[in-house]
Formats: structure tokens, sequence, C-alpha cells
């Protein structure tokens, strides 16, 4: 996941316009890692997220194994407002199922998602740090306005309309899923919280969370690690990963990470490459300037003073022009 707001903390420290829309210098994915941000790409905006990844699992209990290849796609889209966007999540898989008794070869869509987020809070909306001219120190110091978080909703649902074999026969064909979505910037560091509803009123019903600390190393390098935690009556895991993005041009960018979980009922590995690209063409800057700070009343005595002080400049200004 790489978020390079840096170029943005810096003109809202310096400058009193500030840029206040979702929009970003250089593209802003939520890949590598499984967690959606709290921001919006900007209206207008379309941008795809897709990679190739490679799964294994292993079941001590139950005495199976299956490893395959399978194809993530995402396909996000600013529309109508700055904070609003409109998200379809793709995957297709195909791996091999082994078992003592028979080994069988499966290929299909395993995921098909549509959904729609929104930011409900941004923190830094017409908030101004004002810069202290006497002090670095004082710049870069510890600030508690970073532990407000930007809060977005996720809404959407999965449709399970295809002869999926990664699926129970008997699951719904459409399936509802919420979220709630916190961002904090802490300096060159940023945290993301999923919290998640999938499969609601299904038999499948599941809780989780993701986890995502991502670090900016330098302008085009940055560096995550994700925990993500599931829970449902039929299936409980926790998986981690970490990855690197690596951005090759404003809006392009590539990626990889791994991933395992700490179980054997199933144990997992995953390794993904991917990419991210981003139309913008049609994109309008939309800025909004701070405040200005209202001058402060002045006393009768100070409006005098000041009256008193024009009239002599006034005159010294006749006696010269004469």
């Amino acid at each position: 996941m790489f978020l390079p707001r840096l170029s943005i903390v810096f003109v809202t420290l310096v400058s009193p316009v500030v840029l206040h829309a979702q929009f970003t210098d250089v593209i802003n994915s939520n890949r590598p890692g499984e967690s959606m941000a709290a921001f919006s790409v900007g209206k207008t905006v379309i941008q795809a997220e897709t990679g190739v990844y490679y799964i294994k699992e292993k079941h001590e209990t139950l005495d199976y194994k299956d490893s395959g290849l399978g194809l993530d796609l995402d396909l996000r889209y600013g529309a109508f407002f700055e904070q609003l966007e409109l998200i379809m999540n793709l995957q297709y898989q195909y791996d091999k199922y082994e078992t003592p008794f028979a080994d069988r070869k499966r290929n299909g869509i395993k995921q098909l998602t549509f959904g729609g987020k929104y930011l409900v809070y941004d923190p830094n909306k017409n908030y101004e740090k004002k810069p202290n001219l006497y002090s670095w120190k004082a710049n870069h110091s510890f600030s508690w306005h970073e532990f407000i978080p930007a809060v977005g909703v996720y809404g959407g649902f999965s449709l399970n309309i295809f002869d999926n074999p990664f699926t129970p026969e008997e699951q719904e064909k459409f399936l509802p899923k919420a979220m709630v979505i916190t961002q904090n910037q802490f300096g060159k560091w940023v945290f993301v919280t999923n919290i998640y509803l999938d499969k609601i009123i299904s038999e499948y019903q599941t809780y989780g969370y993701i986890l995502t600390l991502t670090r900016g190393f330098n302008e085009r390098w940055s560096g995550f690690i994700e925990n993500q935690g599931i829970k449902s009556d039929y299936y409980s895991d926790a998986i981690f990963r970490g990855g690197a993005a690596y951005l090759l041009k404003e809006n392009f960018q590539i990626d990889a990470s791994v991933g395992a979980n700490l179980k054997d009922t199933p144990s997992l590995f995953t390794a993904s490459v991917g990419i991210s690209w981003r139309f913008d063409d049609n994109y309008e800057e939309v800025l909004l300037r701070a405040p200005k700070d209202k001058e402060p009343k002045k006393s009768k005595e100070e409006k005098k003073k000041e009256k008193e002080a024009k009239k002599r400049k006034d005159a010294i200004e006749g006696t010269e022009t004469k």
C-alpha cells in the first residue's frame, strides 16, 4: 500500500492554500496489502490495481492440500463527490486440490464484489497547523492531532452467481458486506484499520479486521506489515503479510508481498506481485483556502493614537510638497 502524503503535509504546514481533495500528487494504491484506505481516489479518477498471486494450503486434520495461481483485480472510480468511491473486486483462481482419495483441478471466479466507500470525517479539513518561525524543534515535535483518524465507511455485496468450485454449494447468491475504516498518519508512517462484517445474514457470516502499517522510505519506496483476523462458525484464522511498493511514475506503481498464518488447519502461504495504474486526465483540482486570521479589535485609545499619527503624517507630507 503506497500512501505518499508527505507532499500534502508539507503544503499544509507552509502555505495558506490547502489541498483538501482526496486526490494526491502521486497514485494512492491499496496494494499490496489487503486493507482499504479511508480516502478515495478523487472525483472522475479511474484506478486499476491488479496482480498475480500464488496460494498454497495444507490441512493436517482433514488431510488435503491445494496450490495454484490467481488473478486479483480492483477497479476504483471517484464518483459524484470527492469523498465517494465506487469499487469492483474480481478474483479468478486456478489450483489443484489433492486428497488421499482423489485429485482434481479447479478454476473459476472465486470472488466478485461491488461496493462503495465514503469518507465520513477528515481530521485535516479546515485544520491548519501554523508553523513556528523561531523553532525547528517545535515544527517537528509530536502532535496529538495525529491521533485523530480519518474515518470512512464501506458497503457492498458479493455475487455468487457463477459455477464457483471454491465455495459451498448451499451458499447464498447475494452476500452483503459492511466495513468501518480508520486511517492515521504519523509522519512517514500510515496506520489503517478495517473492521468488517462479511456474508451478512448468511450461514457463513464472518467477522474480521485488518491492521496495516505502512512506511514511506523515500519518494519511490514504501513498505508495509499487516495482520488480518477472521472469525466465523466454520473458519477462523490470523494471517500476517509484508511487502514493498515502488513508484515508477506518478500514476504507476509496482509491488510485491508475501503472507502466511501460524496454524496447520489449514496452513496458508501466499505470494503476490502486481501493478497499480491511475487515469486522472479529467480531474479538476479542488482548492480550499484556510480561513484568514481575524484582526483583534482595537481599543478607543489605540484608534485615537492611530488617527493622530495619520494626521501628523499627512501634515508632514503636505509641507514637503509645497
